[in-house]
């Protein structure tokens, strides 16, 4: 895996191959980063990692000059990795072990950007329950978006707060936001 952008642009991050991970494509990281780019200052905003695996999403916003980024595994391994690589890069990264369903049952804090990619084989109703605890906890801020990563197999379309889905392969993009009037 590497870094597209930013001031490790070209990086090589390698992860040890027993950790239970799927990272995101270059290709799809690329294209989520451009739409993101439009929205937000990447240096202004707050940003949670979900299933954050070898915390690849995370680097790429702290190469991009994000400060504030918390990163939940369920997984010792990986968030062990993440703190090397983190400390490494000195990047300012908050790795948290946690069943990601009961840290968003518990979590108080609110964040500009919510990226989750969980397990392409979970059961969809703990994919829907994602934005489900997200909104319901308000960990998304005023203006920010909750982005979910998923198979092509998975729809998230009919659930509340859903605003738009990007397509990359076999890879979707669900994007949930509040919509103020």
């Amino acid at each position: 895996m590497r870094i597209i952008s930013g001031k490790y642009k070209g990086r090589r991050i390698q992860a040890p191959k027993n950790l239970p991970v799927r990272p995101t494509t270059d290709m799809s990281k690329e294209a989520l980063f451009n739409i993101l780019n439009n929205q937000f200052n990447f240096s202004e905003v707050t940003i949670l990692d979900l299933f954050a695996g070898t915390g690849n999403i995370s680097y790429e916003f702290a190469s991009r000059g994000s400060d504030t980024i918390v990163c939940v595994d369920g997984d010792m391994g990986c968030v062990n990795f993440i703190r090397k690589t983190a400390a490494e890069f000195e990047f300012d990264i908050v790795p948290i072990k946690s069943d990601v369903f009961a840290f968003l049952e518990k979590h108080q804090e609110s964040y500009d950007i919510v990226f989750a990619d969980p397990p392409y084989d979970m059961a969809q109703k703990d994919f829907e329950k994602i934005p489900e605890l997200v909104f319901k906890n308000n960990l998304v801020a005023n203006e920010g978006v909750l982005v979910i990563e998923h198979s092509k197999h998975t729809k998230l379309d009919h659930l509340q707060h859903f605003s738009s889905a990007r397509n990359y392969g076999g890879s979707v993009f669900s994007f949930f936001e509040l919509k103020y009037e």
